[in-house]
């Protein structure tokens, strides 16, 4: 017994505060660095970047390294902002080291984290005391327990829960499914008030195009338009795609909101691709990433059911695609963001850069792609939380939140696939270092799921 109850408080050790306490970082010099800046489409090449203090301090062709500054020679590589997934529910500090290695630097939870991880893992984290991404946390609320949600059934309800969400170090009002109109106002409202702008699902009783007059910052997922914008919610079509015209308005709609749109058509691709089909969700448990997996999201992706549904979502899938360009071309701010590890085959880290190649299948250049998960966030937290320090382009005063790449990603994404080295406000993680923060995920989920060995009698 005790040997079980040492294995299971080391493992909530590992879950809770996986890797070594970070000392504060030194100034850091990456000299020789072609800078990908992301502020527009350009290659700067042969630059030196300096960061000081966890912030970029100076870009130029000659910067001297101060006194016990580390040297970084990055002759003939890429540094380009960290990537930024908007969208995930990874709520474990393991979660957060493979998001890191993978070139994650910037996360939005969208909901269902438990206390300890907000309340403990989450300051580690954006302190820098362990490894990880920055996050930002989403308290997720609806009108009904149908979805497992927190329950607000008042306004006077909505307005309390905003004021706890800021006490309680919330960035945002995740709104669900079953929320009262009334409610809803309320909690944009109050947000409002209170800084703690709404974003998330669609809402059955009010509308994808009520919640963008009313002012909410975020649809959550280009599909939510489908179930309360372009057809009734009511409405029984099952698997049917709309009607290609129905798209300028929708269009217009979220352009005159000024809003975000979570562009996840890698996520949908997914979930495509596994509709009815339980040869695709087999294969996921023989991919290499199935060790970085937390065991429970393992049993989750088993239990999942899409292998079962009927029908196919082809058409809705080359729909949201089609519908991603149009709005891009309108100029309408589209964000990174792939619900990973909810759905089976959302590996945290890999799944964005799919997300990447799913937006290049439906037209979008590199850079467009890429900027969703870089400039775009960077521009939709400054719009939500003025002040905050940038991030997602490399410019003098913003986080040093960088990935160092062999190749051009500009040219082509897969470059992101074995980042060289990764910098999280200004620590800096060579390739060897990613990989021992992997080593460390997998070594921990295989001691969870072999278990204490058996005592000899």
């Amino acid at each position: 017994m005790r040997a079980i109850l040492a294995l299971a408080l080391a493992v909530l050790g590992l879950l809770s505060f996986a890797g070594p306490v970070q000392a504060e970082a030194p100034p850091v010099l990456l000299r020789h660095v072609n800078v990908v800046p992301m502020d527009r489409e350009r290659v700067l090449p042969d630059r030196s970047v300096l960061v000081v203090d966890g912030r970029i301090a100076a870009i130029g062709r000659r910067i001297e390294a101060p006194a016990g500054a580390r040297v970084i020679d990055g002759r003939g590589r890429y540094l380009m902002p960290g990537l930024a997934d908007m969208h995930v529910h990874s709520a474990s500090a393991l979660d957060m080291q493979v998001l890191l290695a993978n070139g994650v630097t910037t996360v939005l939870n969208m909901g269902g984290a438990s206390s300890a991880f907000v309340d403990q893992v989450v300051p580690a984290i954006n302190g820098s005391r362990r490894p990880g991404p920055h996050i930002y946390l989403a308290l997720r609320v609806d009108g009904t327990p149908r979805y497992g949600q927190l329950v607000v059934a008042t306004p006077a309800q909505a307005r309390a829960v905003v004021d706890l969400a800021k006490t309680n170090g919330y960035d945002f009002i995740k709104v669900y499914n079953d929320l009262a109109p009334e409610v809803f106002a309320a909690f944009v409202e109050e947000g409002r008030r209170l800084g703690v702008p709404v974003v998330g699902h669609g809402v059955t009783s009010v509308g994808v195009a009520g919640q963008l007059a009313a002012g909410q910052l975020m649809i959550a997922h280009l599909e939510e338009y489908l179930y309360t914008f372009f057809f009734p919610p009511d409405a029984d079509v099952g698997t049917r795609a709309p009607e290609e015209s129905q798209i300028a308005e929708a269009v217009a709609a979220t352009r005159r909101a000024g809003a975000f749109v979570t562009a996840d058509l890698g996520t949908y691709a997914t979930i495509a691709r596994q509709w009815g089909r339980p040869e695709a969700t087999a294969a996921y448990r023989r991919d290499p990433q199935w060790a970085l997996l937390d065991p429970a999201w393992r049993l989750a992706w088993r239990r999942s059911g899409y292998e079962t549904r009927e029908g196919s979502l082809e058409d809705r899938l080359r729909f949201l695609g089609r519908f991603a360009r149009a709005l891009q071309e309108a100029g309408v701010p589209l964000i990174a963001g792939t619900d990973t590890p909810t759905i089976p085959g959302l590996y945290p880290g890999a799944s964005l850069r799919n997300d990447l190649h799913a937006l290049r299948e439906a037209g979008f250049t590199p850079f467009e792609a890429l900027a969703t998960a870089t400039r775009n966030a960077g521009a939709f937290i400054a719009r939500a939380h003025p002040g905050t320090t940038c991030f997602g382009t490399v410019a003098v005063g913003c986080r040093a939140d960088l990935i160092l790449l062999a190749g051009n990603p500009l040219e082509d994404l897969r470059a992101l696939e074995t980042p060289e080295g990764v910098m999280i406000g200004g620590v800096w993680r060579d390739a060897a270092a990613l990989r021992a923060l992997l080593d460390e995920v997998a070594a921990a989920y295989r001691a969870i799921v072999a278990g204490p060995t058996p005592a000899a009698d």
